[in-house]
């Protein structure tokens, strides 16, 4: 019988005209920064990300991160109360106001950490998971950091206190907000409350963006003399999430400033751009000695791009897959992959996998298909 050749078949999907790539320039006084596209992981503007710095009370974001995961687990819960020692109430900085000895509610010392930015509360809560030491509790932080691929970071306390062992890159806090902001989605509303009182003491939020009207829920602010002024931030517009981390500036207003500038740059000069959605059908391929004549070609996985708004004119699809493919044809088996492609970003590759299960013909079925062909082609 002659040999069958199986030949690829390209098929474009769908093609824009080529745009000019433009986006607007940036630029920020922070001495580092980062902004990010939760959703795509996306890098939307990057300075100096991965270069190590003090992080302030931005680190204890990691503290809250350890101290959610425990209740996670049921090793600790919101309404356990947890005893103020001597160690955190002589904490320096930024304070809840706890007194030596007094019992305070896991909720409460969570709000005391987040919304005071308290290193008393901080302490409290590290002395708990640490049978009694920060600095065993600064040990599951750097476990816990190292779990969550923060590749250049290290802690030893749970307040950002400056310490020269201490420190993260930019890109390590944006890796720590988003996995904040995926691994604990009931408890991540405490990042947006704008006050909390103990004590009788009311203190806001230090967080400048959760009082002005851009939509953003969080996160974390830091400062220390030698580490200037940073936050990290993430905000939601119509339905896209991204988060920045600034570091290095000079004043509050500053912090304000930059960081709503460039957030507001990110969500302008980006879109978000859903491609196909996991098991669209986006071909059929012939099928040879199967049950069935053709088979459908599936889209593995969600592809959704972020990409600079003038260059979603030059985003193009193709597909590749060779046919007829022979029988049988499992479900979810690999038969193509759909391509993708924009100016400035990488092609990126999916695969495209079987609809459904395709059985082999029988025997004499296949032996009748053979012999026709080759009668056929006499």
């Amino acid at each position: 019988m002659k040999r069958i050749l199986l030949l690829p078949v390209f098929v474009i999907l769908f093609a824009f005209p080529v745009l000019a790539q433009t986006v607007a320039p940036v630029e920020t006084a922070a001495k580092q920064a980062i902004l990010v596209d939760v959703t795509t992981g996306t890098v939307l503007y990057a300075k100096d990300a991965d270069t190590q710095m003090p992080t302030s009370s931005m680190s204890k974001m990691m503290t809250v991160y350890v101290v959610f995961d425990a209740i996670k687990n049921g090793k600790l819960k919101m309404t356990d109360e947890l005893v103020t020692s001597e160690h955190a109430w002589k904490q320096e900085g930024s304070r809840m106001f706890l007194n030596v000895g007094q019992h305070a509610k896991v909720e409460d010392l969570i709000r005391g950490v987040i919304v005071q930015s308290g290193n008393d509360a901080a302490v409290v809560l590290a002395e708990a998971l640490g049978s009694g030491s920060e600095s065993a509790f600064a040990d599951n932080m750097n476990a816990k950091a190292k779990e969550l691929g923060l590749a250049n970071s290290h802690f030893v306390n749970a307040t950002g206190l400056p310490d020269p062992q201490h420190y993260s890159t930019a890109r390590d806090l944006a890796t720590l907000a988003v996995a904040l902001i995926r691994d604990f989605p009931e408890d991540y509303h405490y990042f947006s409350e704008i006050e909390f009182t103990y004590n009788n003491i009311k203190q806001g939020n230090r967080n400048p963006l959760l009082y002005r009207n851009m939509n953003v829920d969080g996160l974390k602010t830091g400062h220390t003399d030698v580490g200037g002024f940073g936050l990290t931030a993430s905000a939601v517009r119509d339905g896209r999430r991204l988060v920045l981390v600034l570091n290095g500036l000079k004043d509050m207003q500053a912090r304000a400033d930059e960081s709503a500038h460039l957030l507001d740059w990110g969500y302008r000069e980006y879109g978000f751009y859903p491609v196909v959605k996991a098991n669209d059908k986006l071909a059929e391929a012939k099928v040879w000695l199967g049950q069935a004549q053709t088979v459908s070609l599936l889209a593995a996985q969600d592809v959704v791009l972020t990409l600079p708004r003038s260059a979603r004119a030059g985003l193009k699809t193709a597909i590749t897959f060779d046919q007829p493919v022979p029988a049988p044809i499992a479900k979810g088996q690999q038969l193509g992959k759909l391509t993708v492609t924009a100016p400035g970003m990488d092609a990126k590759e999916v695969p495209l996998v079987a609809g459904d299960d395709v059985p082999q013909l029988g025997f004499f079925a296949r032996l009748g298909v053979k012999l026709h062909l080759l009668l056929n082609k006499a």
